[in-house]
Formats: C-alpha cells, sequence, structure tokens
C-alpha cells in the first residue's frame, strides 16, 4: 500500500472506533486481561500502538481480528480507557468492506467450525456478519 492509502485506512479505522490511540501508555494490562490472548498474533496493546504507528498492512492481514472476543475485557483494565477492542473491530470492518458483500451465511457456519473455537466467536460472527 502506499503511504497516502496507510493515512487513509488509519484514519477510517480511528473514526470508526472513536479510539484515541495516543492515550495508550503501553502497560500491557489490557493483554493481560484478554481471555484469547495466545490465540492472537498481536494482542490489544499492540494494536493501538500498530495503528498508531501506522503499520496497518500487518493488521489487515492478521487473523488476530477475527481472534478478539469482544468482550471488552481490555477496556475494564486499562487506566486510561483506550478501549483496544473497538480498534480491533474497526481493523475488522475495514476487512471484510474491502472483501465486499460476501457475508457469512448461516447455512456456511458448520464448516468453518472446530473443537477449538470459543462459544463466544460463533454468536458474535452471527451478530457481525449475518446482515
Amino acid at each position: 500500500m502506499l503511504k497516502s492509502e496507510i493515512e487513509q485506512v488509519k484514519e477510517e479505522i480511528l473514526n470508526v472506533s472513536g479510539v484515541n490511540p495516543k492515550k495508550c501508555m503501553i502497560c500491557g494490562k489490557c493483554s493481560g486481561t484478554c481471555p484469547n490472548y495466545d490465540a492472537m498474533e498481536y494482542h490489544p496493546h499492540q494494536f493501538v500502538q500498530m495503528v498508531e504507528n501506522g503499520e496497518i498492512e500487518k493488521l489487515l492481514s492478521t487473523k488476530s481480528i477475527y481472534a478478539c472476543l469482544s468482550c471488552f475485557a481490555c477496556l475494564e483494565r486499562c487506566p486510561r480507557q483506550v478501549e483496544p477492542a473497538k480498534l480491533i473491530q474497526a481493523v475488522r470492518d475495514v476487512v471484510e468492506r474491502k472483501r465486499g458483500p460476501q457475508h457469512l451465511q448461516a447455512e456456511a457456519v458448520p464448516s468453518y467450525l472446530d473443537g477449538e473455537i470459543p462459544q463466544q466467536a460463533i454468536v458474535s460472527a452471527f451478530r457481525k456478519y449475518k446482515k
């Protein structure tokens, strides 16, 4: 991606999420609280820093955006109310918009399931992709 495209996507992520990543002091409490920490390539505090530093291309291609359970445990522990889950959701939304109108259909869900997927992720998928 060109630098101008990266900045444009970064602005879109910040506008959609409403989060100010400059407030983050990189304490890692959000990541320490995350129930799905082990399943994520980039952890909540890293997401915030990567958005702030413009490392958008890595975020758009990581599967960590789908590992977030949107439980907001990260927000509960953040001393500065940064809301990493909202940033992760905004990145996920950008990726899904680029994919187009190919939303997940209820009939297709069984083919994606395995024994390792938490129930919250399944419910979240229906909530987010069935529109």
